[in-house]
């Protein structure tokens, strides 16, 4: 007995998720307009397994496919309902650029922009691209922002892009091996920033220490920025301006409380039309009110690190540590 606590003592937390089981009934309702978002016996459903840190979930344009993360192996999966998993890009996010103290991770957050191409945020090369197509079997990518004031970005996380045509994006350090020690980390904050149609980069938002997931607010007026940091657990809004900068940042939700409690931090978000926020979070994915209140909670058993919704958003997909989950929400 003795020989197997110590070994599982030795253990990465991402091979202990993978014993977690996942709740029976997840849903936990804090207040009683949850039910008008998801039933209170929803149930989750395993889709695909087995990965080391799962990221990035978005739902392809006219298929309805899952694509996401895998980013610690550098590689982008596709899912539907009639093939199951497949592999999709191969190299993801890390081609070789920048190697001096790089953690090799691939890529992380992924949308379709409006030209229905996929932009990825490559933690490993350490830019935004758009994915180009296929040549000899090899992925190929185009930079769209890999600099700003002349030197490297760190490791983009997240990214969104606003009907304006501008993306907006986040910066944290985790794909530099020694993160903010980091001899090769070139920016002097973890931002938020703005890539404009011409090209030009913005620096927006400085005072957050791990800015990570980002969403627009269902009337366009708020950016809503996650802040993944185990002491400042927190999701802030900033109200977009008429040039695309933000105003001073509001503090939104705090859940540091609970982050010392539960697995999960906050992370990746979506915003659903009627203005509610499902945000991964301790515990799994926060259900939160435009109001900044907290409704209820998915619990995933595992720390969930983002999600995706259908096109009809009658589903909601989660990818959660070495899972990629879906459960069923009400029609919005």
């Amino acid at each position: 007995m003795l020989l197997r606590m110590l070994f599982l003592a030795l253990l990465t937390p991402a091979v202990l998720a993978q014993t977690t089981p996942l709740p029976e009934k997840p849903v936990l309702m804090l207040q009683p307009q949850l039910v008008e978002i998801i039933a209170k016996d929803a149930t989750l459903e395993i889709l695909a397994e087995g990965f080391s840190w799962s990221e990035g979930p978005i739902a392809e344009p006219g298929s309805g496919d899952i694509l996401f993360s895998d980013v610690p192996e550098n590689k982008v999966y596709r899912w539907n309902e009639q093939a199951g998993l497949t592999l999709f890009l191969q190299p993801s996010g890390y081609t070789g650029l920048h190697p001096e103290n790089n953690r090799q991770q691939g890529a992380n957050g992924l949308i379709f922009n409006a030209d229905k191409q996929l932009v990825i945020a490559q933690h490993g090369d350490r830019r935004l691209a758009i994915f180009t197509g296929m040549q000899e079997g090899a992925p190929q990518y185009k930079t769209l922002a890999m600099r700003y004031n002349d030197k490297l970005l760190s490791s983009p996380n997240d990214v969104v892009q606003h009907s304006s045509g501008a993306y907006y994006f986040t910066d944290p350090p985790y794909g530099l091996a020694g993160g903010d020690a980091s001899p090769d980390k070139q920016q002097p904050v973890n931002g938020v920033y703005r890539l404009a149609p011409d090209g030009t980069v913005t620096l927006l938002v400085t005072q957050l220490t791990r800015p990570n997931g980002l969403a627009f607010s269902a009337d366009g007026k708020w950016l809503y920025v996650a802040n993944s940091d185990r002491a400042a657990a927190q999701w802030w809004r900033y109200p977009l301006q008429a040039d695309g900068s933000v105003a001073e940042g509001q503090l939104f939700l705090d859940a540091t409380a609970q982050a010392q409690q539960q697995r999960g931090l906050p992370d990746g978000l979506k915003v659903l039309p009627s203005g509610v926020l499902l945000a991964t979070g301790p515990g799994g994915v926060w259900v939160i009110s435009p109001d900044g209140e907290h409704l209820g909670t998915i619990q995933t058993g595992v720390a969930a690190a983002n999600v995706a919704l259908s096109a009809d958003n009658r589903w909601l997909y989660i990818t959660a540590t070495n899972f990629l989950l879906r459960i069923a929400l009400k029609l919005h």
